[in-house]
Parts: C-alpha cells; sequence; structure tokens
C-alpha cells in the first residue's frame, strides 16, 4: 500500500480539462464508457482507491497472462509490478482508442515478451507459427458460428459437472495451457477463461482477426487432445 501511495503522489496526476475533452468527443456512451472515464479522470486526479479498485479487478488476470510468457510465479510478479508503473506514469497518454483494460494488456504482454526474451523463453512469431503446423488439431466443423466447440470430448455428456469440478482436470486443463506457446496460451486464457472478445484479444497482441482465430484453434485443439487422453484413461479403468 505504501509503496503504491508513493507513486501515486509522485505523479501528480491531473488533467480536468483532458477529461472533459475525452467526454465532449464521445457524444453517445454507454454506461461502462462512462464509468470507465469516470475511473480514468480519479486515477488522472491521483485517487489511490481508484488505482487499488483497479488492481483488484486485474491484478490475480494478469499474473496468469504474465504466466504464459515467463517462467516462474515470481517473475510474474515482476512483469506485472512494472506494468501498474507503467499504467500510472502513462495515463496521460491514454486516449481512450482502446478500453482501458485492453490498454492495460497490451503494456503488459508486451513487458512480458521482454522478459522472456531476457529468460530465454521467447518464441518469435515465425517460430510460433510453425510449431502450430506440427500440432494436433481438429475438425472445423467442430466448431459453431461462435468459434466455441459444439459437443464435449469424449465422454463429457453424462459426466461433464463430475469431471469439470474435479481438481484433477482442472490441474489437467492448466498445465495443458501452461504447455502451449505463450501467444497461444494468452488467447486461449483471455477468450475461453476470462471472457474476452476476439477483438480485445487481436488489440492486446497486435494480432489479425484470422491470426487469433488460428492461435485460438490451435489452443484449444491442444487442450483438447489432453482432455481426450485423460477420459480414455478414465474409462478404460
Amino acid at each position: 500500500m505504501d509503496f503504491i501511495g508513493v507513486q501515486m503522489s509522485r505523479l501528480e496526476l491531473s488533467a480536468p480539462a483532458t477529461n472533459r475533452r475525452l467526454i465532449n468527443d464521445i457524444p453517445m456512451l454507454t454506461l461502462v464508457q462512462t464509468q470507465e472515464l469516470a475511473l480514468i479522470a480519479a486515477l488522472r486526479r491521483g485517487d489511490e482507491a481508484a488505482f487499488l479498485s483497479l488492481i483488484e479487478q486485474f491484478h490475480a488476470m494478469m499474473i496468469r497472462v504474465a504466466r504464459k510468457y515467463v517462467p516462474t510465479y515470481e517473475v510474474a510478479e515482476e512483469v506485472v509490478q512494472g506494468t501498474w508503473l507503467g499504467v500510472l506514469h502513462g495515463l496521460d497518454r491514454f486516449e481512450h482508442r482502446a478500453s482501458l483494460k485492453t490498454w492495460i494488456f497490451h503494456i503488459l504482454t508486451n513487458r512480458a515478451k521482454s522478459r522472456a526474451q531476457r529468460e530465454d523463453r521467447h518464441v518469435t512469431f515465425s517460430d510460433l507459427l510453425h510449431f502450430q503446423i506440427d500440432g494436433p488439431t481438429v475438425d472445423p466443423d467442430c466448431f459453431g458460428p461462435d468459434e466455441w466447440w459444439k459437443f464435449y470430448p469424449n465422454s463429457w455428456d453424462n459426466r461433464v459437472e463430475e469431471h469439470v469440478l474435479g481438481q484433477e482436470l482442472y490441474a489437467l486443463i492448466e498445465q495443458a495451457v501452461q504447455t502451449l506457446p505463450p501467444d497461444q496460451a494468452t488467447v486461449i486464457t483471455l477468450r475461453d477463461m476470462e471472457g474476452w472478445t476476439a477483438a480485445e484479444v487481436c488489440a492486446v497482441l497486435e494480432v489479425s482477426e484470422e491470426n487469433q482465430r488460428v492461435l485460438l484453434h490451435r489452443a484449444r485443439a491442444k487442450v483438447r487432445t489432453k482432455l481426450n487422453h485423460y477420459f480414455d484413461r478414465t474409462n478404460a479403468k
């Protein structure tokens, strides 16, 4: 708490004219957008309570995403800490071209990728695409127009609640996601675990809609393959 308070006091983030201009430039606002503008205004005033509410909302999710790029939880914590500092120092430059959430996670993934290079875990995008070609895949007809599965993996139909709630299966999913290439892991985490839209993920990772779809498809296929193996072993017992 003391660290946050010191950082907030150093920044002197007050920009009322900028806040008024933001509001005037957007004639029709949704409730969410209105609330976000109010939050940004509070952050720029140096409102520590507003910043703490932002940390409470996103910090755990940011750790999960950072962990997809860096080797340890401790390093992920450092990346997230640096991201929050970047957010504080960059608020005056935030132009509302994307949501505040998207902007924060864009900073996060850039920092995580940079740290991953230093930790020798970086995977280039060309390497990532090459890796994907060799990975498991599934018939595109398995997906509906919403990009989600039309049916569950083997044996989910009658035992879905029993297995989904089981700690073993949850650990298996976490393990499967953690073994994915970083951008695949990030896409499936944000889309399927955090409920983000495709557009939001594209903005964070700076990829096209088609590339996002490929990343998501490959990630889901690999996770599904591990789940099928799990259920096959379970049914054989």
